[in-house]
């Protein structure tokens, strides 16, 4: 077995080993496997892997480990490989090296998944600036190529698999003897009928198909060994793997496409399609994946995992000063909403809500708040965005206005020239804040595409799902995102819960205002501000039968007092509230007490409403 240390920077050598070890038919792939996972878990280990949401790609070394925190953003055909396969040493001058005997009966092919992945969408600086400061990872810049690389062959160099360091190695023997070494190659066989790139000089450039505007970092094409039926289109991953930048992954595609005789009209499918799934690993990089998981959840300050025990000394001891952590984000969010203390309730119960299930098609736990009686003439939507922004770990701002309904691509759509889905605005990441902004909309005409738009916003909303279009088909994909909406009178869109907004104050300069709130707040509060938005998130909850009973009984006494005031509908928005309410100050079951404020601040609010709607003279 190579050095223990040579995990991190040689981990095809450790794989090598391991292999080498044990019989090609026995389970060498798990013990790989099972080694890694014990290297990462040893004293912090997963910080000194280099991460390439931190790290420019040229800083890295080809084939180390590394790792991606990542959104799968589509997922292509699977990929057959060779998995084992032989050498034999030709007896040549000409090459030296080690030739793959493709007759070999000790040859075995396997099957890999491709993901093409992408940093999160939305994911906020705080977020990124805290990975990064946790990161102990060791890196300078990779002077690894050169062109003279562009002359290996290409069963050498046609993809840096698993395990493409062993054909350095030098076998000793005599000529043409078959050696008794089997070796582990994931060696990818291309499937297509031809391999066709548009040349350099002539092609548009690549577009990474990121779902947000203005996203950077890299996209990654991530190839998944194992059990990756677990995964699927929208999951946020952290994946841990070997990387592949090597330059021959572009070169032999433009090769065969100068030597293929197809017919011409074909050539022009396949050429895009090629350009796309085998883009340059310079772009869009290849990680050869090790270990994968689902996160939770991308906040940095929390335990990955809270199941785990060490975990739960975290949990316990942050319930704990759970109260006054409440106590100063609610004054925060009070003059943040210019000192409109219920509206800060509010939007306290919206950055905790989540779904928690799925009842037939309705979605459980989803709790969109309406923010109307928004300033229109300043920019408070904007700055109070910004705030949201600092709290939780991704988040988008959409402006609504008819030129970014007509022309925006909410729904992502599949491109069969290309065979692959084209992200939209709304292919996001579960509980990512959106913040739609209202007040900037005025009078104008939706097109087709603008109607198709804000359909989408609207399902998105009521259904926490979004129809991902694939030309003859509409396919559902279910999510959970937060969607508060800013708006001056009632939203043209649907909300479980309106909240007129009773500004006490009005700022002479509002981004004066709103910026002097965030440098009051000392960054260890406003970290604990951070947790606490996603902690909340992951506890359970229940209702014991006696409250249940308790409810049930209330409500049919409401009913007596005013049964037209009183709906099943409004049973069930006290419910959330009464949900969130009690979450927000630890407690994951009900109680009398938070049902009775429950019940007084939905009674606040609606109030508020009426009040509004009689000085209006319309419905709000």
């Amino acid at each position: 077995m190579p050095c223990v240390g040579d995990w991190l920077n040689s981990p095809l050598s450790i794989v090598q080993g391991i292999f080498a070890q044990n019989a090609p038919n026995s389970d060498w792939e798990k013990k790989v496997t099972e080694y890694f996972k014990e290297k990462l878990k040893e004293n912090n280990a997963t910080n000194w892997v280099p991460s390439l949401n931190d790290v420019p790609v040229h800083y890295l070394k080809p084939n180390s480990l590394v790792k991606f925190r990542c959104m799968v953003q589509d997922m292509f055909d699977p990929e057959f490989y060779m998995g084992v396969y032989e050498t034999i040493d030709p007896n040549t001058n000409a090459r030296p090296q080690q030739e793959i005997d493709l007759n070999s009966s000790q040859t075995v092919t396997s099957e890999r998944q491709t993901f093409y992945c992408v940093p999160v969408p939305g994911e906020s600086a705080w977020v990124k600036e805290a990975y990064i400061s946790a990161s102990q990872a060791r890196v300078s810049p990779s002077t690894s190529y050169t062109p003279s690389r562009h002359k290996r062959s290409y069963e050498e160099d046609e993809d840096m698999d698993l395990h493409p360091s062993k054909q350095k190695e030098q076998h000793m023997g005599s000529g043409g003897d078959i050696h008794g070494c089997v070796e582990p190659k994931r060696l990818e066989t291309e499937a297509s009928a031809g391999h066709h790139v548009i040349s350099p000089n002539c092609s548009p450039p690549l577009d990474l198909n990121f779902p947000l505007p203005g996203e950077k970092g890299p996209a990654c094409l991530v190839k998944v060994y194992e059990s990756w039926e677990s995964f699927k289109v929208n999951d946020v991953l952290e994946v841990f793997g070997v990387l592949s930048v090597d330059p021959v992954l572009s070169i032999v595609n433009s090769e065969e496409r100068d030597s293929s005789s197809l017919d011409p009209m074909e050539c022009m499918d396949t050429a895009e399609e090629q350009r796309v799934h085998s883009p340059p690993a310079s772009l869009v990089p290849r990680i050869h994946v090790i270990l994968a998981q689902k996160l939770q959840h991308i906040n940095p300050l929390l335990p990955a995992c809270l199941n785990e025990e060490e975990s739960k000394t975290f949990v316990s001891n942050f319930m704990s000063e759970l109260s006054p952590v409440r106590a100063e984000l609610l004054g925060f969010l009070t003059h943040a909403l210019l000192g409109d203390s219920l509206a800060a309730e509010y939007l306290i119960l919206h950055l905790i809500s989540t779904v928690y299930g799925r009842r037939d098609v309705l979605p459980l736990g989803k709790f969109t708040v309406n923010l109307s009686g928004c300033p229109r003439s300043s920019t408070f939507t904007e700055h109070l965005y910004r705030l949201i922004q600092q709290l939780v770990p991704a988040s988008y701002h959409l402006r609504m206005s008819i030129e970014s309904m007509n022309h925006s691509r909410f729904i992502p759509h599949k491109d069969y020239t290309a065979n692959r889905l084209v992200s939209g605005l709304l292919q996001l990441a579960s509980n990512t804040s959106l913040v739609i902004d209202e007040t900037q909309l005025e009078q104008g005409q939706l097109d087709t595409a603008g109607v198709h738009n804000v359909t989408a916003l609207g399902n998105l909303i009521t259904w926490q799902k979004v129809d991902y279009d694939f030309n003859y088909h509409r396919m559902e994909f279910p999510c959970n995102i937060n969607v508060l909406i800013t708006s001056e009178g009632r939203s043209l869109l649907p909300s479980d819960c309106q909240v007129h907004l009773q500004p006490q104050i009005i700022p002479p300069n509002m981004e004066e205002y709103m910026s002097s709130l965030l440098t009051a707040v000392l960054p260890s509060v406003l970290n604990k501000f951070r947790i606490y938005l996603s902690l909340l998130r992951l506890l359970d909850y229940s209702i014991s039968d006696e409250v249940t009973k308790a409810v049930e009984e209330d409500f049919v006494e409401m009913r007596k007092n005013n049964p037209e005031s009183v709906t099943a509908d409004d049973l069930h928005k006290m419910l959330l509230v009464a949900r969130f309410l009690s979450l927000s100050a630890g407690q994951t079951t009900l109680s009398r007490e938070r049902w009775l404020r429950a019940k007084q601040l939905e009674a606040l609010r609606k109030a508020r409403l009426q009040q509004q709607q009689c000085v209006n003279g319309n419905e709000l």
